[in-house]
């Protein structure tokens, strides 16, 4: 098994499906107000760089990340398709993104995930991200988000 991450624009047909999934996914579990996440055409205009996982050529799953200057970068559309977790794919995702801050010079990760993402959550507790008051668009959210940083040295 051949495993690969590469930026790909999310207009691509696999980044635009693999959002579509993530999008159908939260759909259930938070009313249209507190889904926060970016369309295609947000992440492109924001300038988001995104990233696909390939397992042997197929798309598995899908990150990115927008830098606010050098201040800080937020975590943004991170999923794994079903038939692919527990692979840690989610894990290698998020450290390809640390890694990609780093590299950019950006020392602190931002992020913002719904209640009901419980596996979310466990990865990013885990992986350092602690607690923090909601930000930016998150405010009026506090109801159905967590958000959360980390310093990175």
């Amino acid at each position: 098994m051949t495993t690969q991450i590469f930026p790909e624009r999310p207009d691509s047909p696999d980044a635009s499906a693999l959002i579509a999934e993530l999008d159908a996914a939260l759909e259930p579990f938070y009313p249209s107000a507190n889904r926060h996440g970016y369309s295609v055409e947000k992440l492109i205009q924001q300038n988001v760089a995104f990233f696909v996982l390939r397992e042997d050529g197929q798309a598995a799953g899908c990150g990115g990340i927008q830098f606010f200057g050098d201040e800080y970068g937020e975590l943004k559309r991170m999923y794994v398709r079903p038939k692919f977790r527990g692979k840690g794919f989610a894990k290698m995702m998020l450290h390809h993104l640390e890694n990609f801050a780093r590299e950019n010079n950006v020392r602190l990760l931002r992020l913002e995930t719904g209640i009901h993402q419980h596996e979310a959550i466990a990865l990013y507790e885990k992986s350092g991200f602690v607690p923090i008051p909601p930000f930016g668009e998150y405010v009026n959210s506090a109801d159905t988000s967590l958000c959360y940083e980390k310093r990175m040295v």
